[in-house]
């Protein structure tokens, strides 16, 4: 972002602050921010109160959706955090080129991804995959980018490398002597087996779901198709329940669970880690920002870690639409096939030991040459499309 338009953005809000103390109505407040270019959508977050307590060049941005009373999954709070101007004001225009990319729906363009440059460095960049290394598009770039990096990487021969997954022992689930069974473990479905997710709720009555992925089963729905298991080593599966949404975009399919047995929010990790909440778009850029890495756990490749690549990611790689909201993390041999369904988690930064929130939910790994790491939709997504959360 040019010098000139840091030292402006800087100006705004000291000005606006010294407005706010001489007693501007805060109405005038919220029209002012959004008219103000560098904080578009602030004014539906954050009250004025939080705007004035930031120091200067500082401005809050909500990190996460958080249970208030962890065991409550409906009493969600939004937490914030005070991040540098120049670095929202870079984060967010790269995060409207991004957008703008996936709606032009250029001649091989295969998706797009924001990566978040660290605090100190005010800077954020916008990634690309292409078919062709075209002179035009790189043009049409410079044209689009505004003060934006652009990194361009040309991507051939998609399918033709896609190499055939190594076999693994699944990981079984306990018997679930509570009533409850964690996400990390094996489910199956009437064509394959997935990992299942933790519990995934929905305001609509106030449901609590079990999740996995869509792909995991054929293609044509119907309803001889739609049982979802939980397999046991030296057992008869468990009929978990039935699918009542699918969202072949978001690569989501959401049960209702039809027995004894419930979906937990908890991870079937070692320390049995309970799922407090979820980051939102802005806070997995703040994780980007500071270097933190995710974890999951997979029911065959179990648990591995790795750092964020890219944030609100476009993939256009496998189907004939584009899947938007993803999380590029990790590398390749961060997931496999039966992994699909797992989440993405951190430990909560605020909460209690064995306290994480989710960022995404993880369907697939790059087999292409060049790039490495693991892609799913965002837990922001899910909540912003169909209102589910974890």
């Amino acid at each position: 972002m040019p010098s000139a338009n840091i030292e402006h953005l800087g100006s705004q809000l000291a000005s606006l602050r010294d407005r706010l103390e001489s007693g501007m109505d805060r109405r005038e407040f919220l029209r002012t921010i959004v008219s103000g270019g560098f904080a578009v959508g602030m004014a539906q977050w954050l009250g004025v109160d939080d705007f004035l307590a930031a120091d200067d060049g500082d401005v809050p941005i909500v990190t996460a959706l958080v249970r208030e009373v962890p065991d409550d999954p409906w009493s969600l709070q939004e937490r914030t955090r005070y991040v540098p101007a120049e670095w929202y004001a870079a984060v967010k225009k790269a995060l409207e080129l991004n957008e703008r990319l996936a709606s032009l729906a250029f001649t091989g363009y295969l998706g797009s991804a924001v990566v978040p440059g660290d605090y100190s460095s005010g800077t954020a960049t916008v990634s690309v995959g292409l078919s062709s290394d075209s002179h035009s598009l790189r043009e049409l770039f410079s044209e689009l980018a505004d003060g934006i990096s652009i990194d361009t990487e040309t991507i051939i021969d998609i399918e033709a490398i896609k190499d055939d997954p190594e076999f693994s022992e699944p990981r079984f689930a306990e018997a679930p002597s509570d009533g409850t069974v964690p996400s990390g473990v094996a489910c199956e479905t009437p064509s394959s087996i997935a990992t299942l997710g933790p519990a995934l709720y929905h305001p609509d009555g106030q449901r609590r779901l079990f999740v996995t992925a869509e792909h995991a089963f054929r293609e044509n729905h119907d309803s001889a198709d739609d049982a979802l298991l939980l397999p046991r080593e030296e057992a008869d599966p468990i009929e978990l329940g039935r699918v009542v949404h699918y969202h072949p975009i978001e690569d989501v399919a959401a049960v209702e669970p039809s027995g004894w047995v419930e979906p937990a929010s908890r991870i079937d990790a070692p320390s049995q880690p309970r799922i407090r909440g979820q980051f939102t778009r802005f806070g997995l850029a703040d994780l980007a920002a500071r270097d933190e890495e995710l974890e999951k756990v997979g029911a065959l490749s179990g648990h591995t870690t790795g750092k964020i690549q890219g944030v609100d990611a476009v993939t256009c790689f496998t189907d004939e639409f584009c899947r938007r909201g993803q999380i590029r993390w990790g590398g390749e041999m961060d997931l496999t096939d039966g992994d699909s369904g797992s989440v993405s988690y951190h430990t909560d930064p605020e909460g209690d030991d064995g306290e994480v929130l989710v960022a995404g939910f993880n369907n697939a790994r790059t087999w292409w040459p060049g790039q490495s790491y693991v892609w799913g939709v965002g837990a922001y997504r899910l909540t912003e499309n169909h209102g589910y959360h974890f």
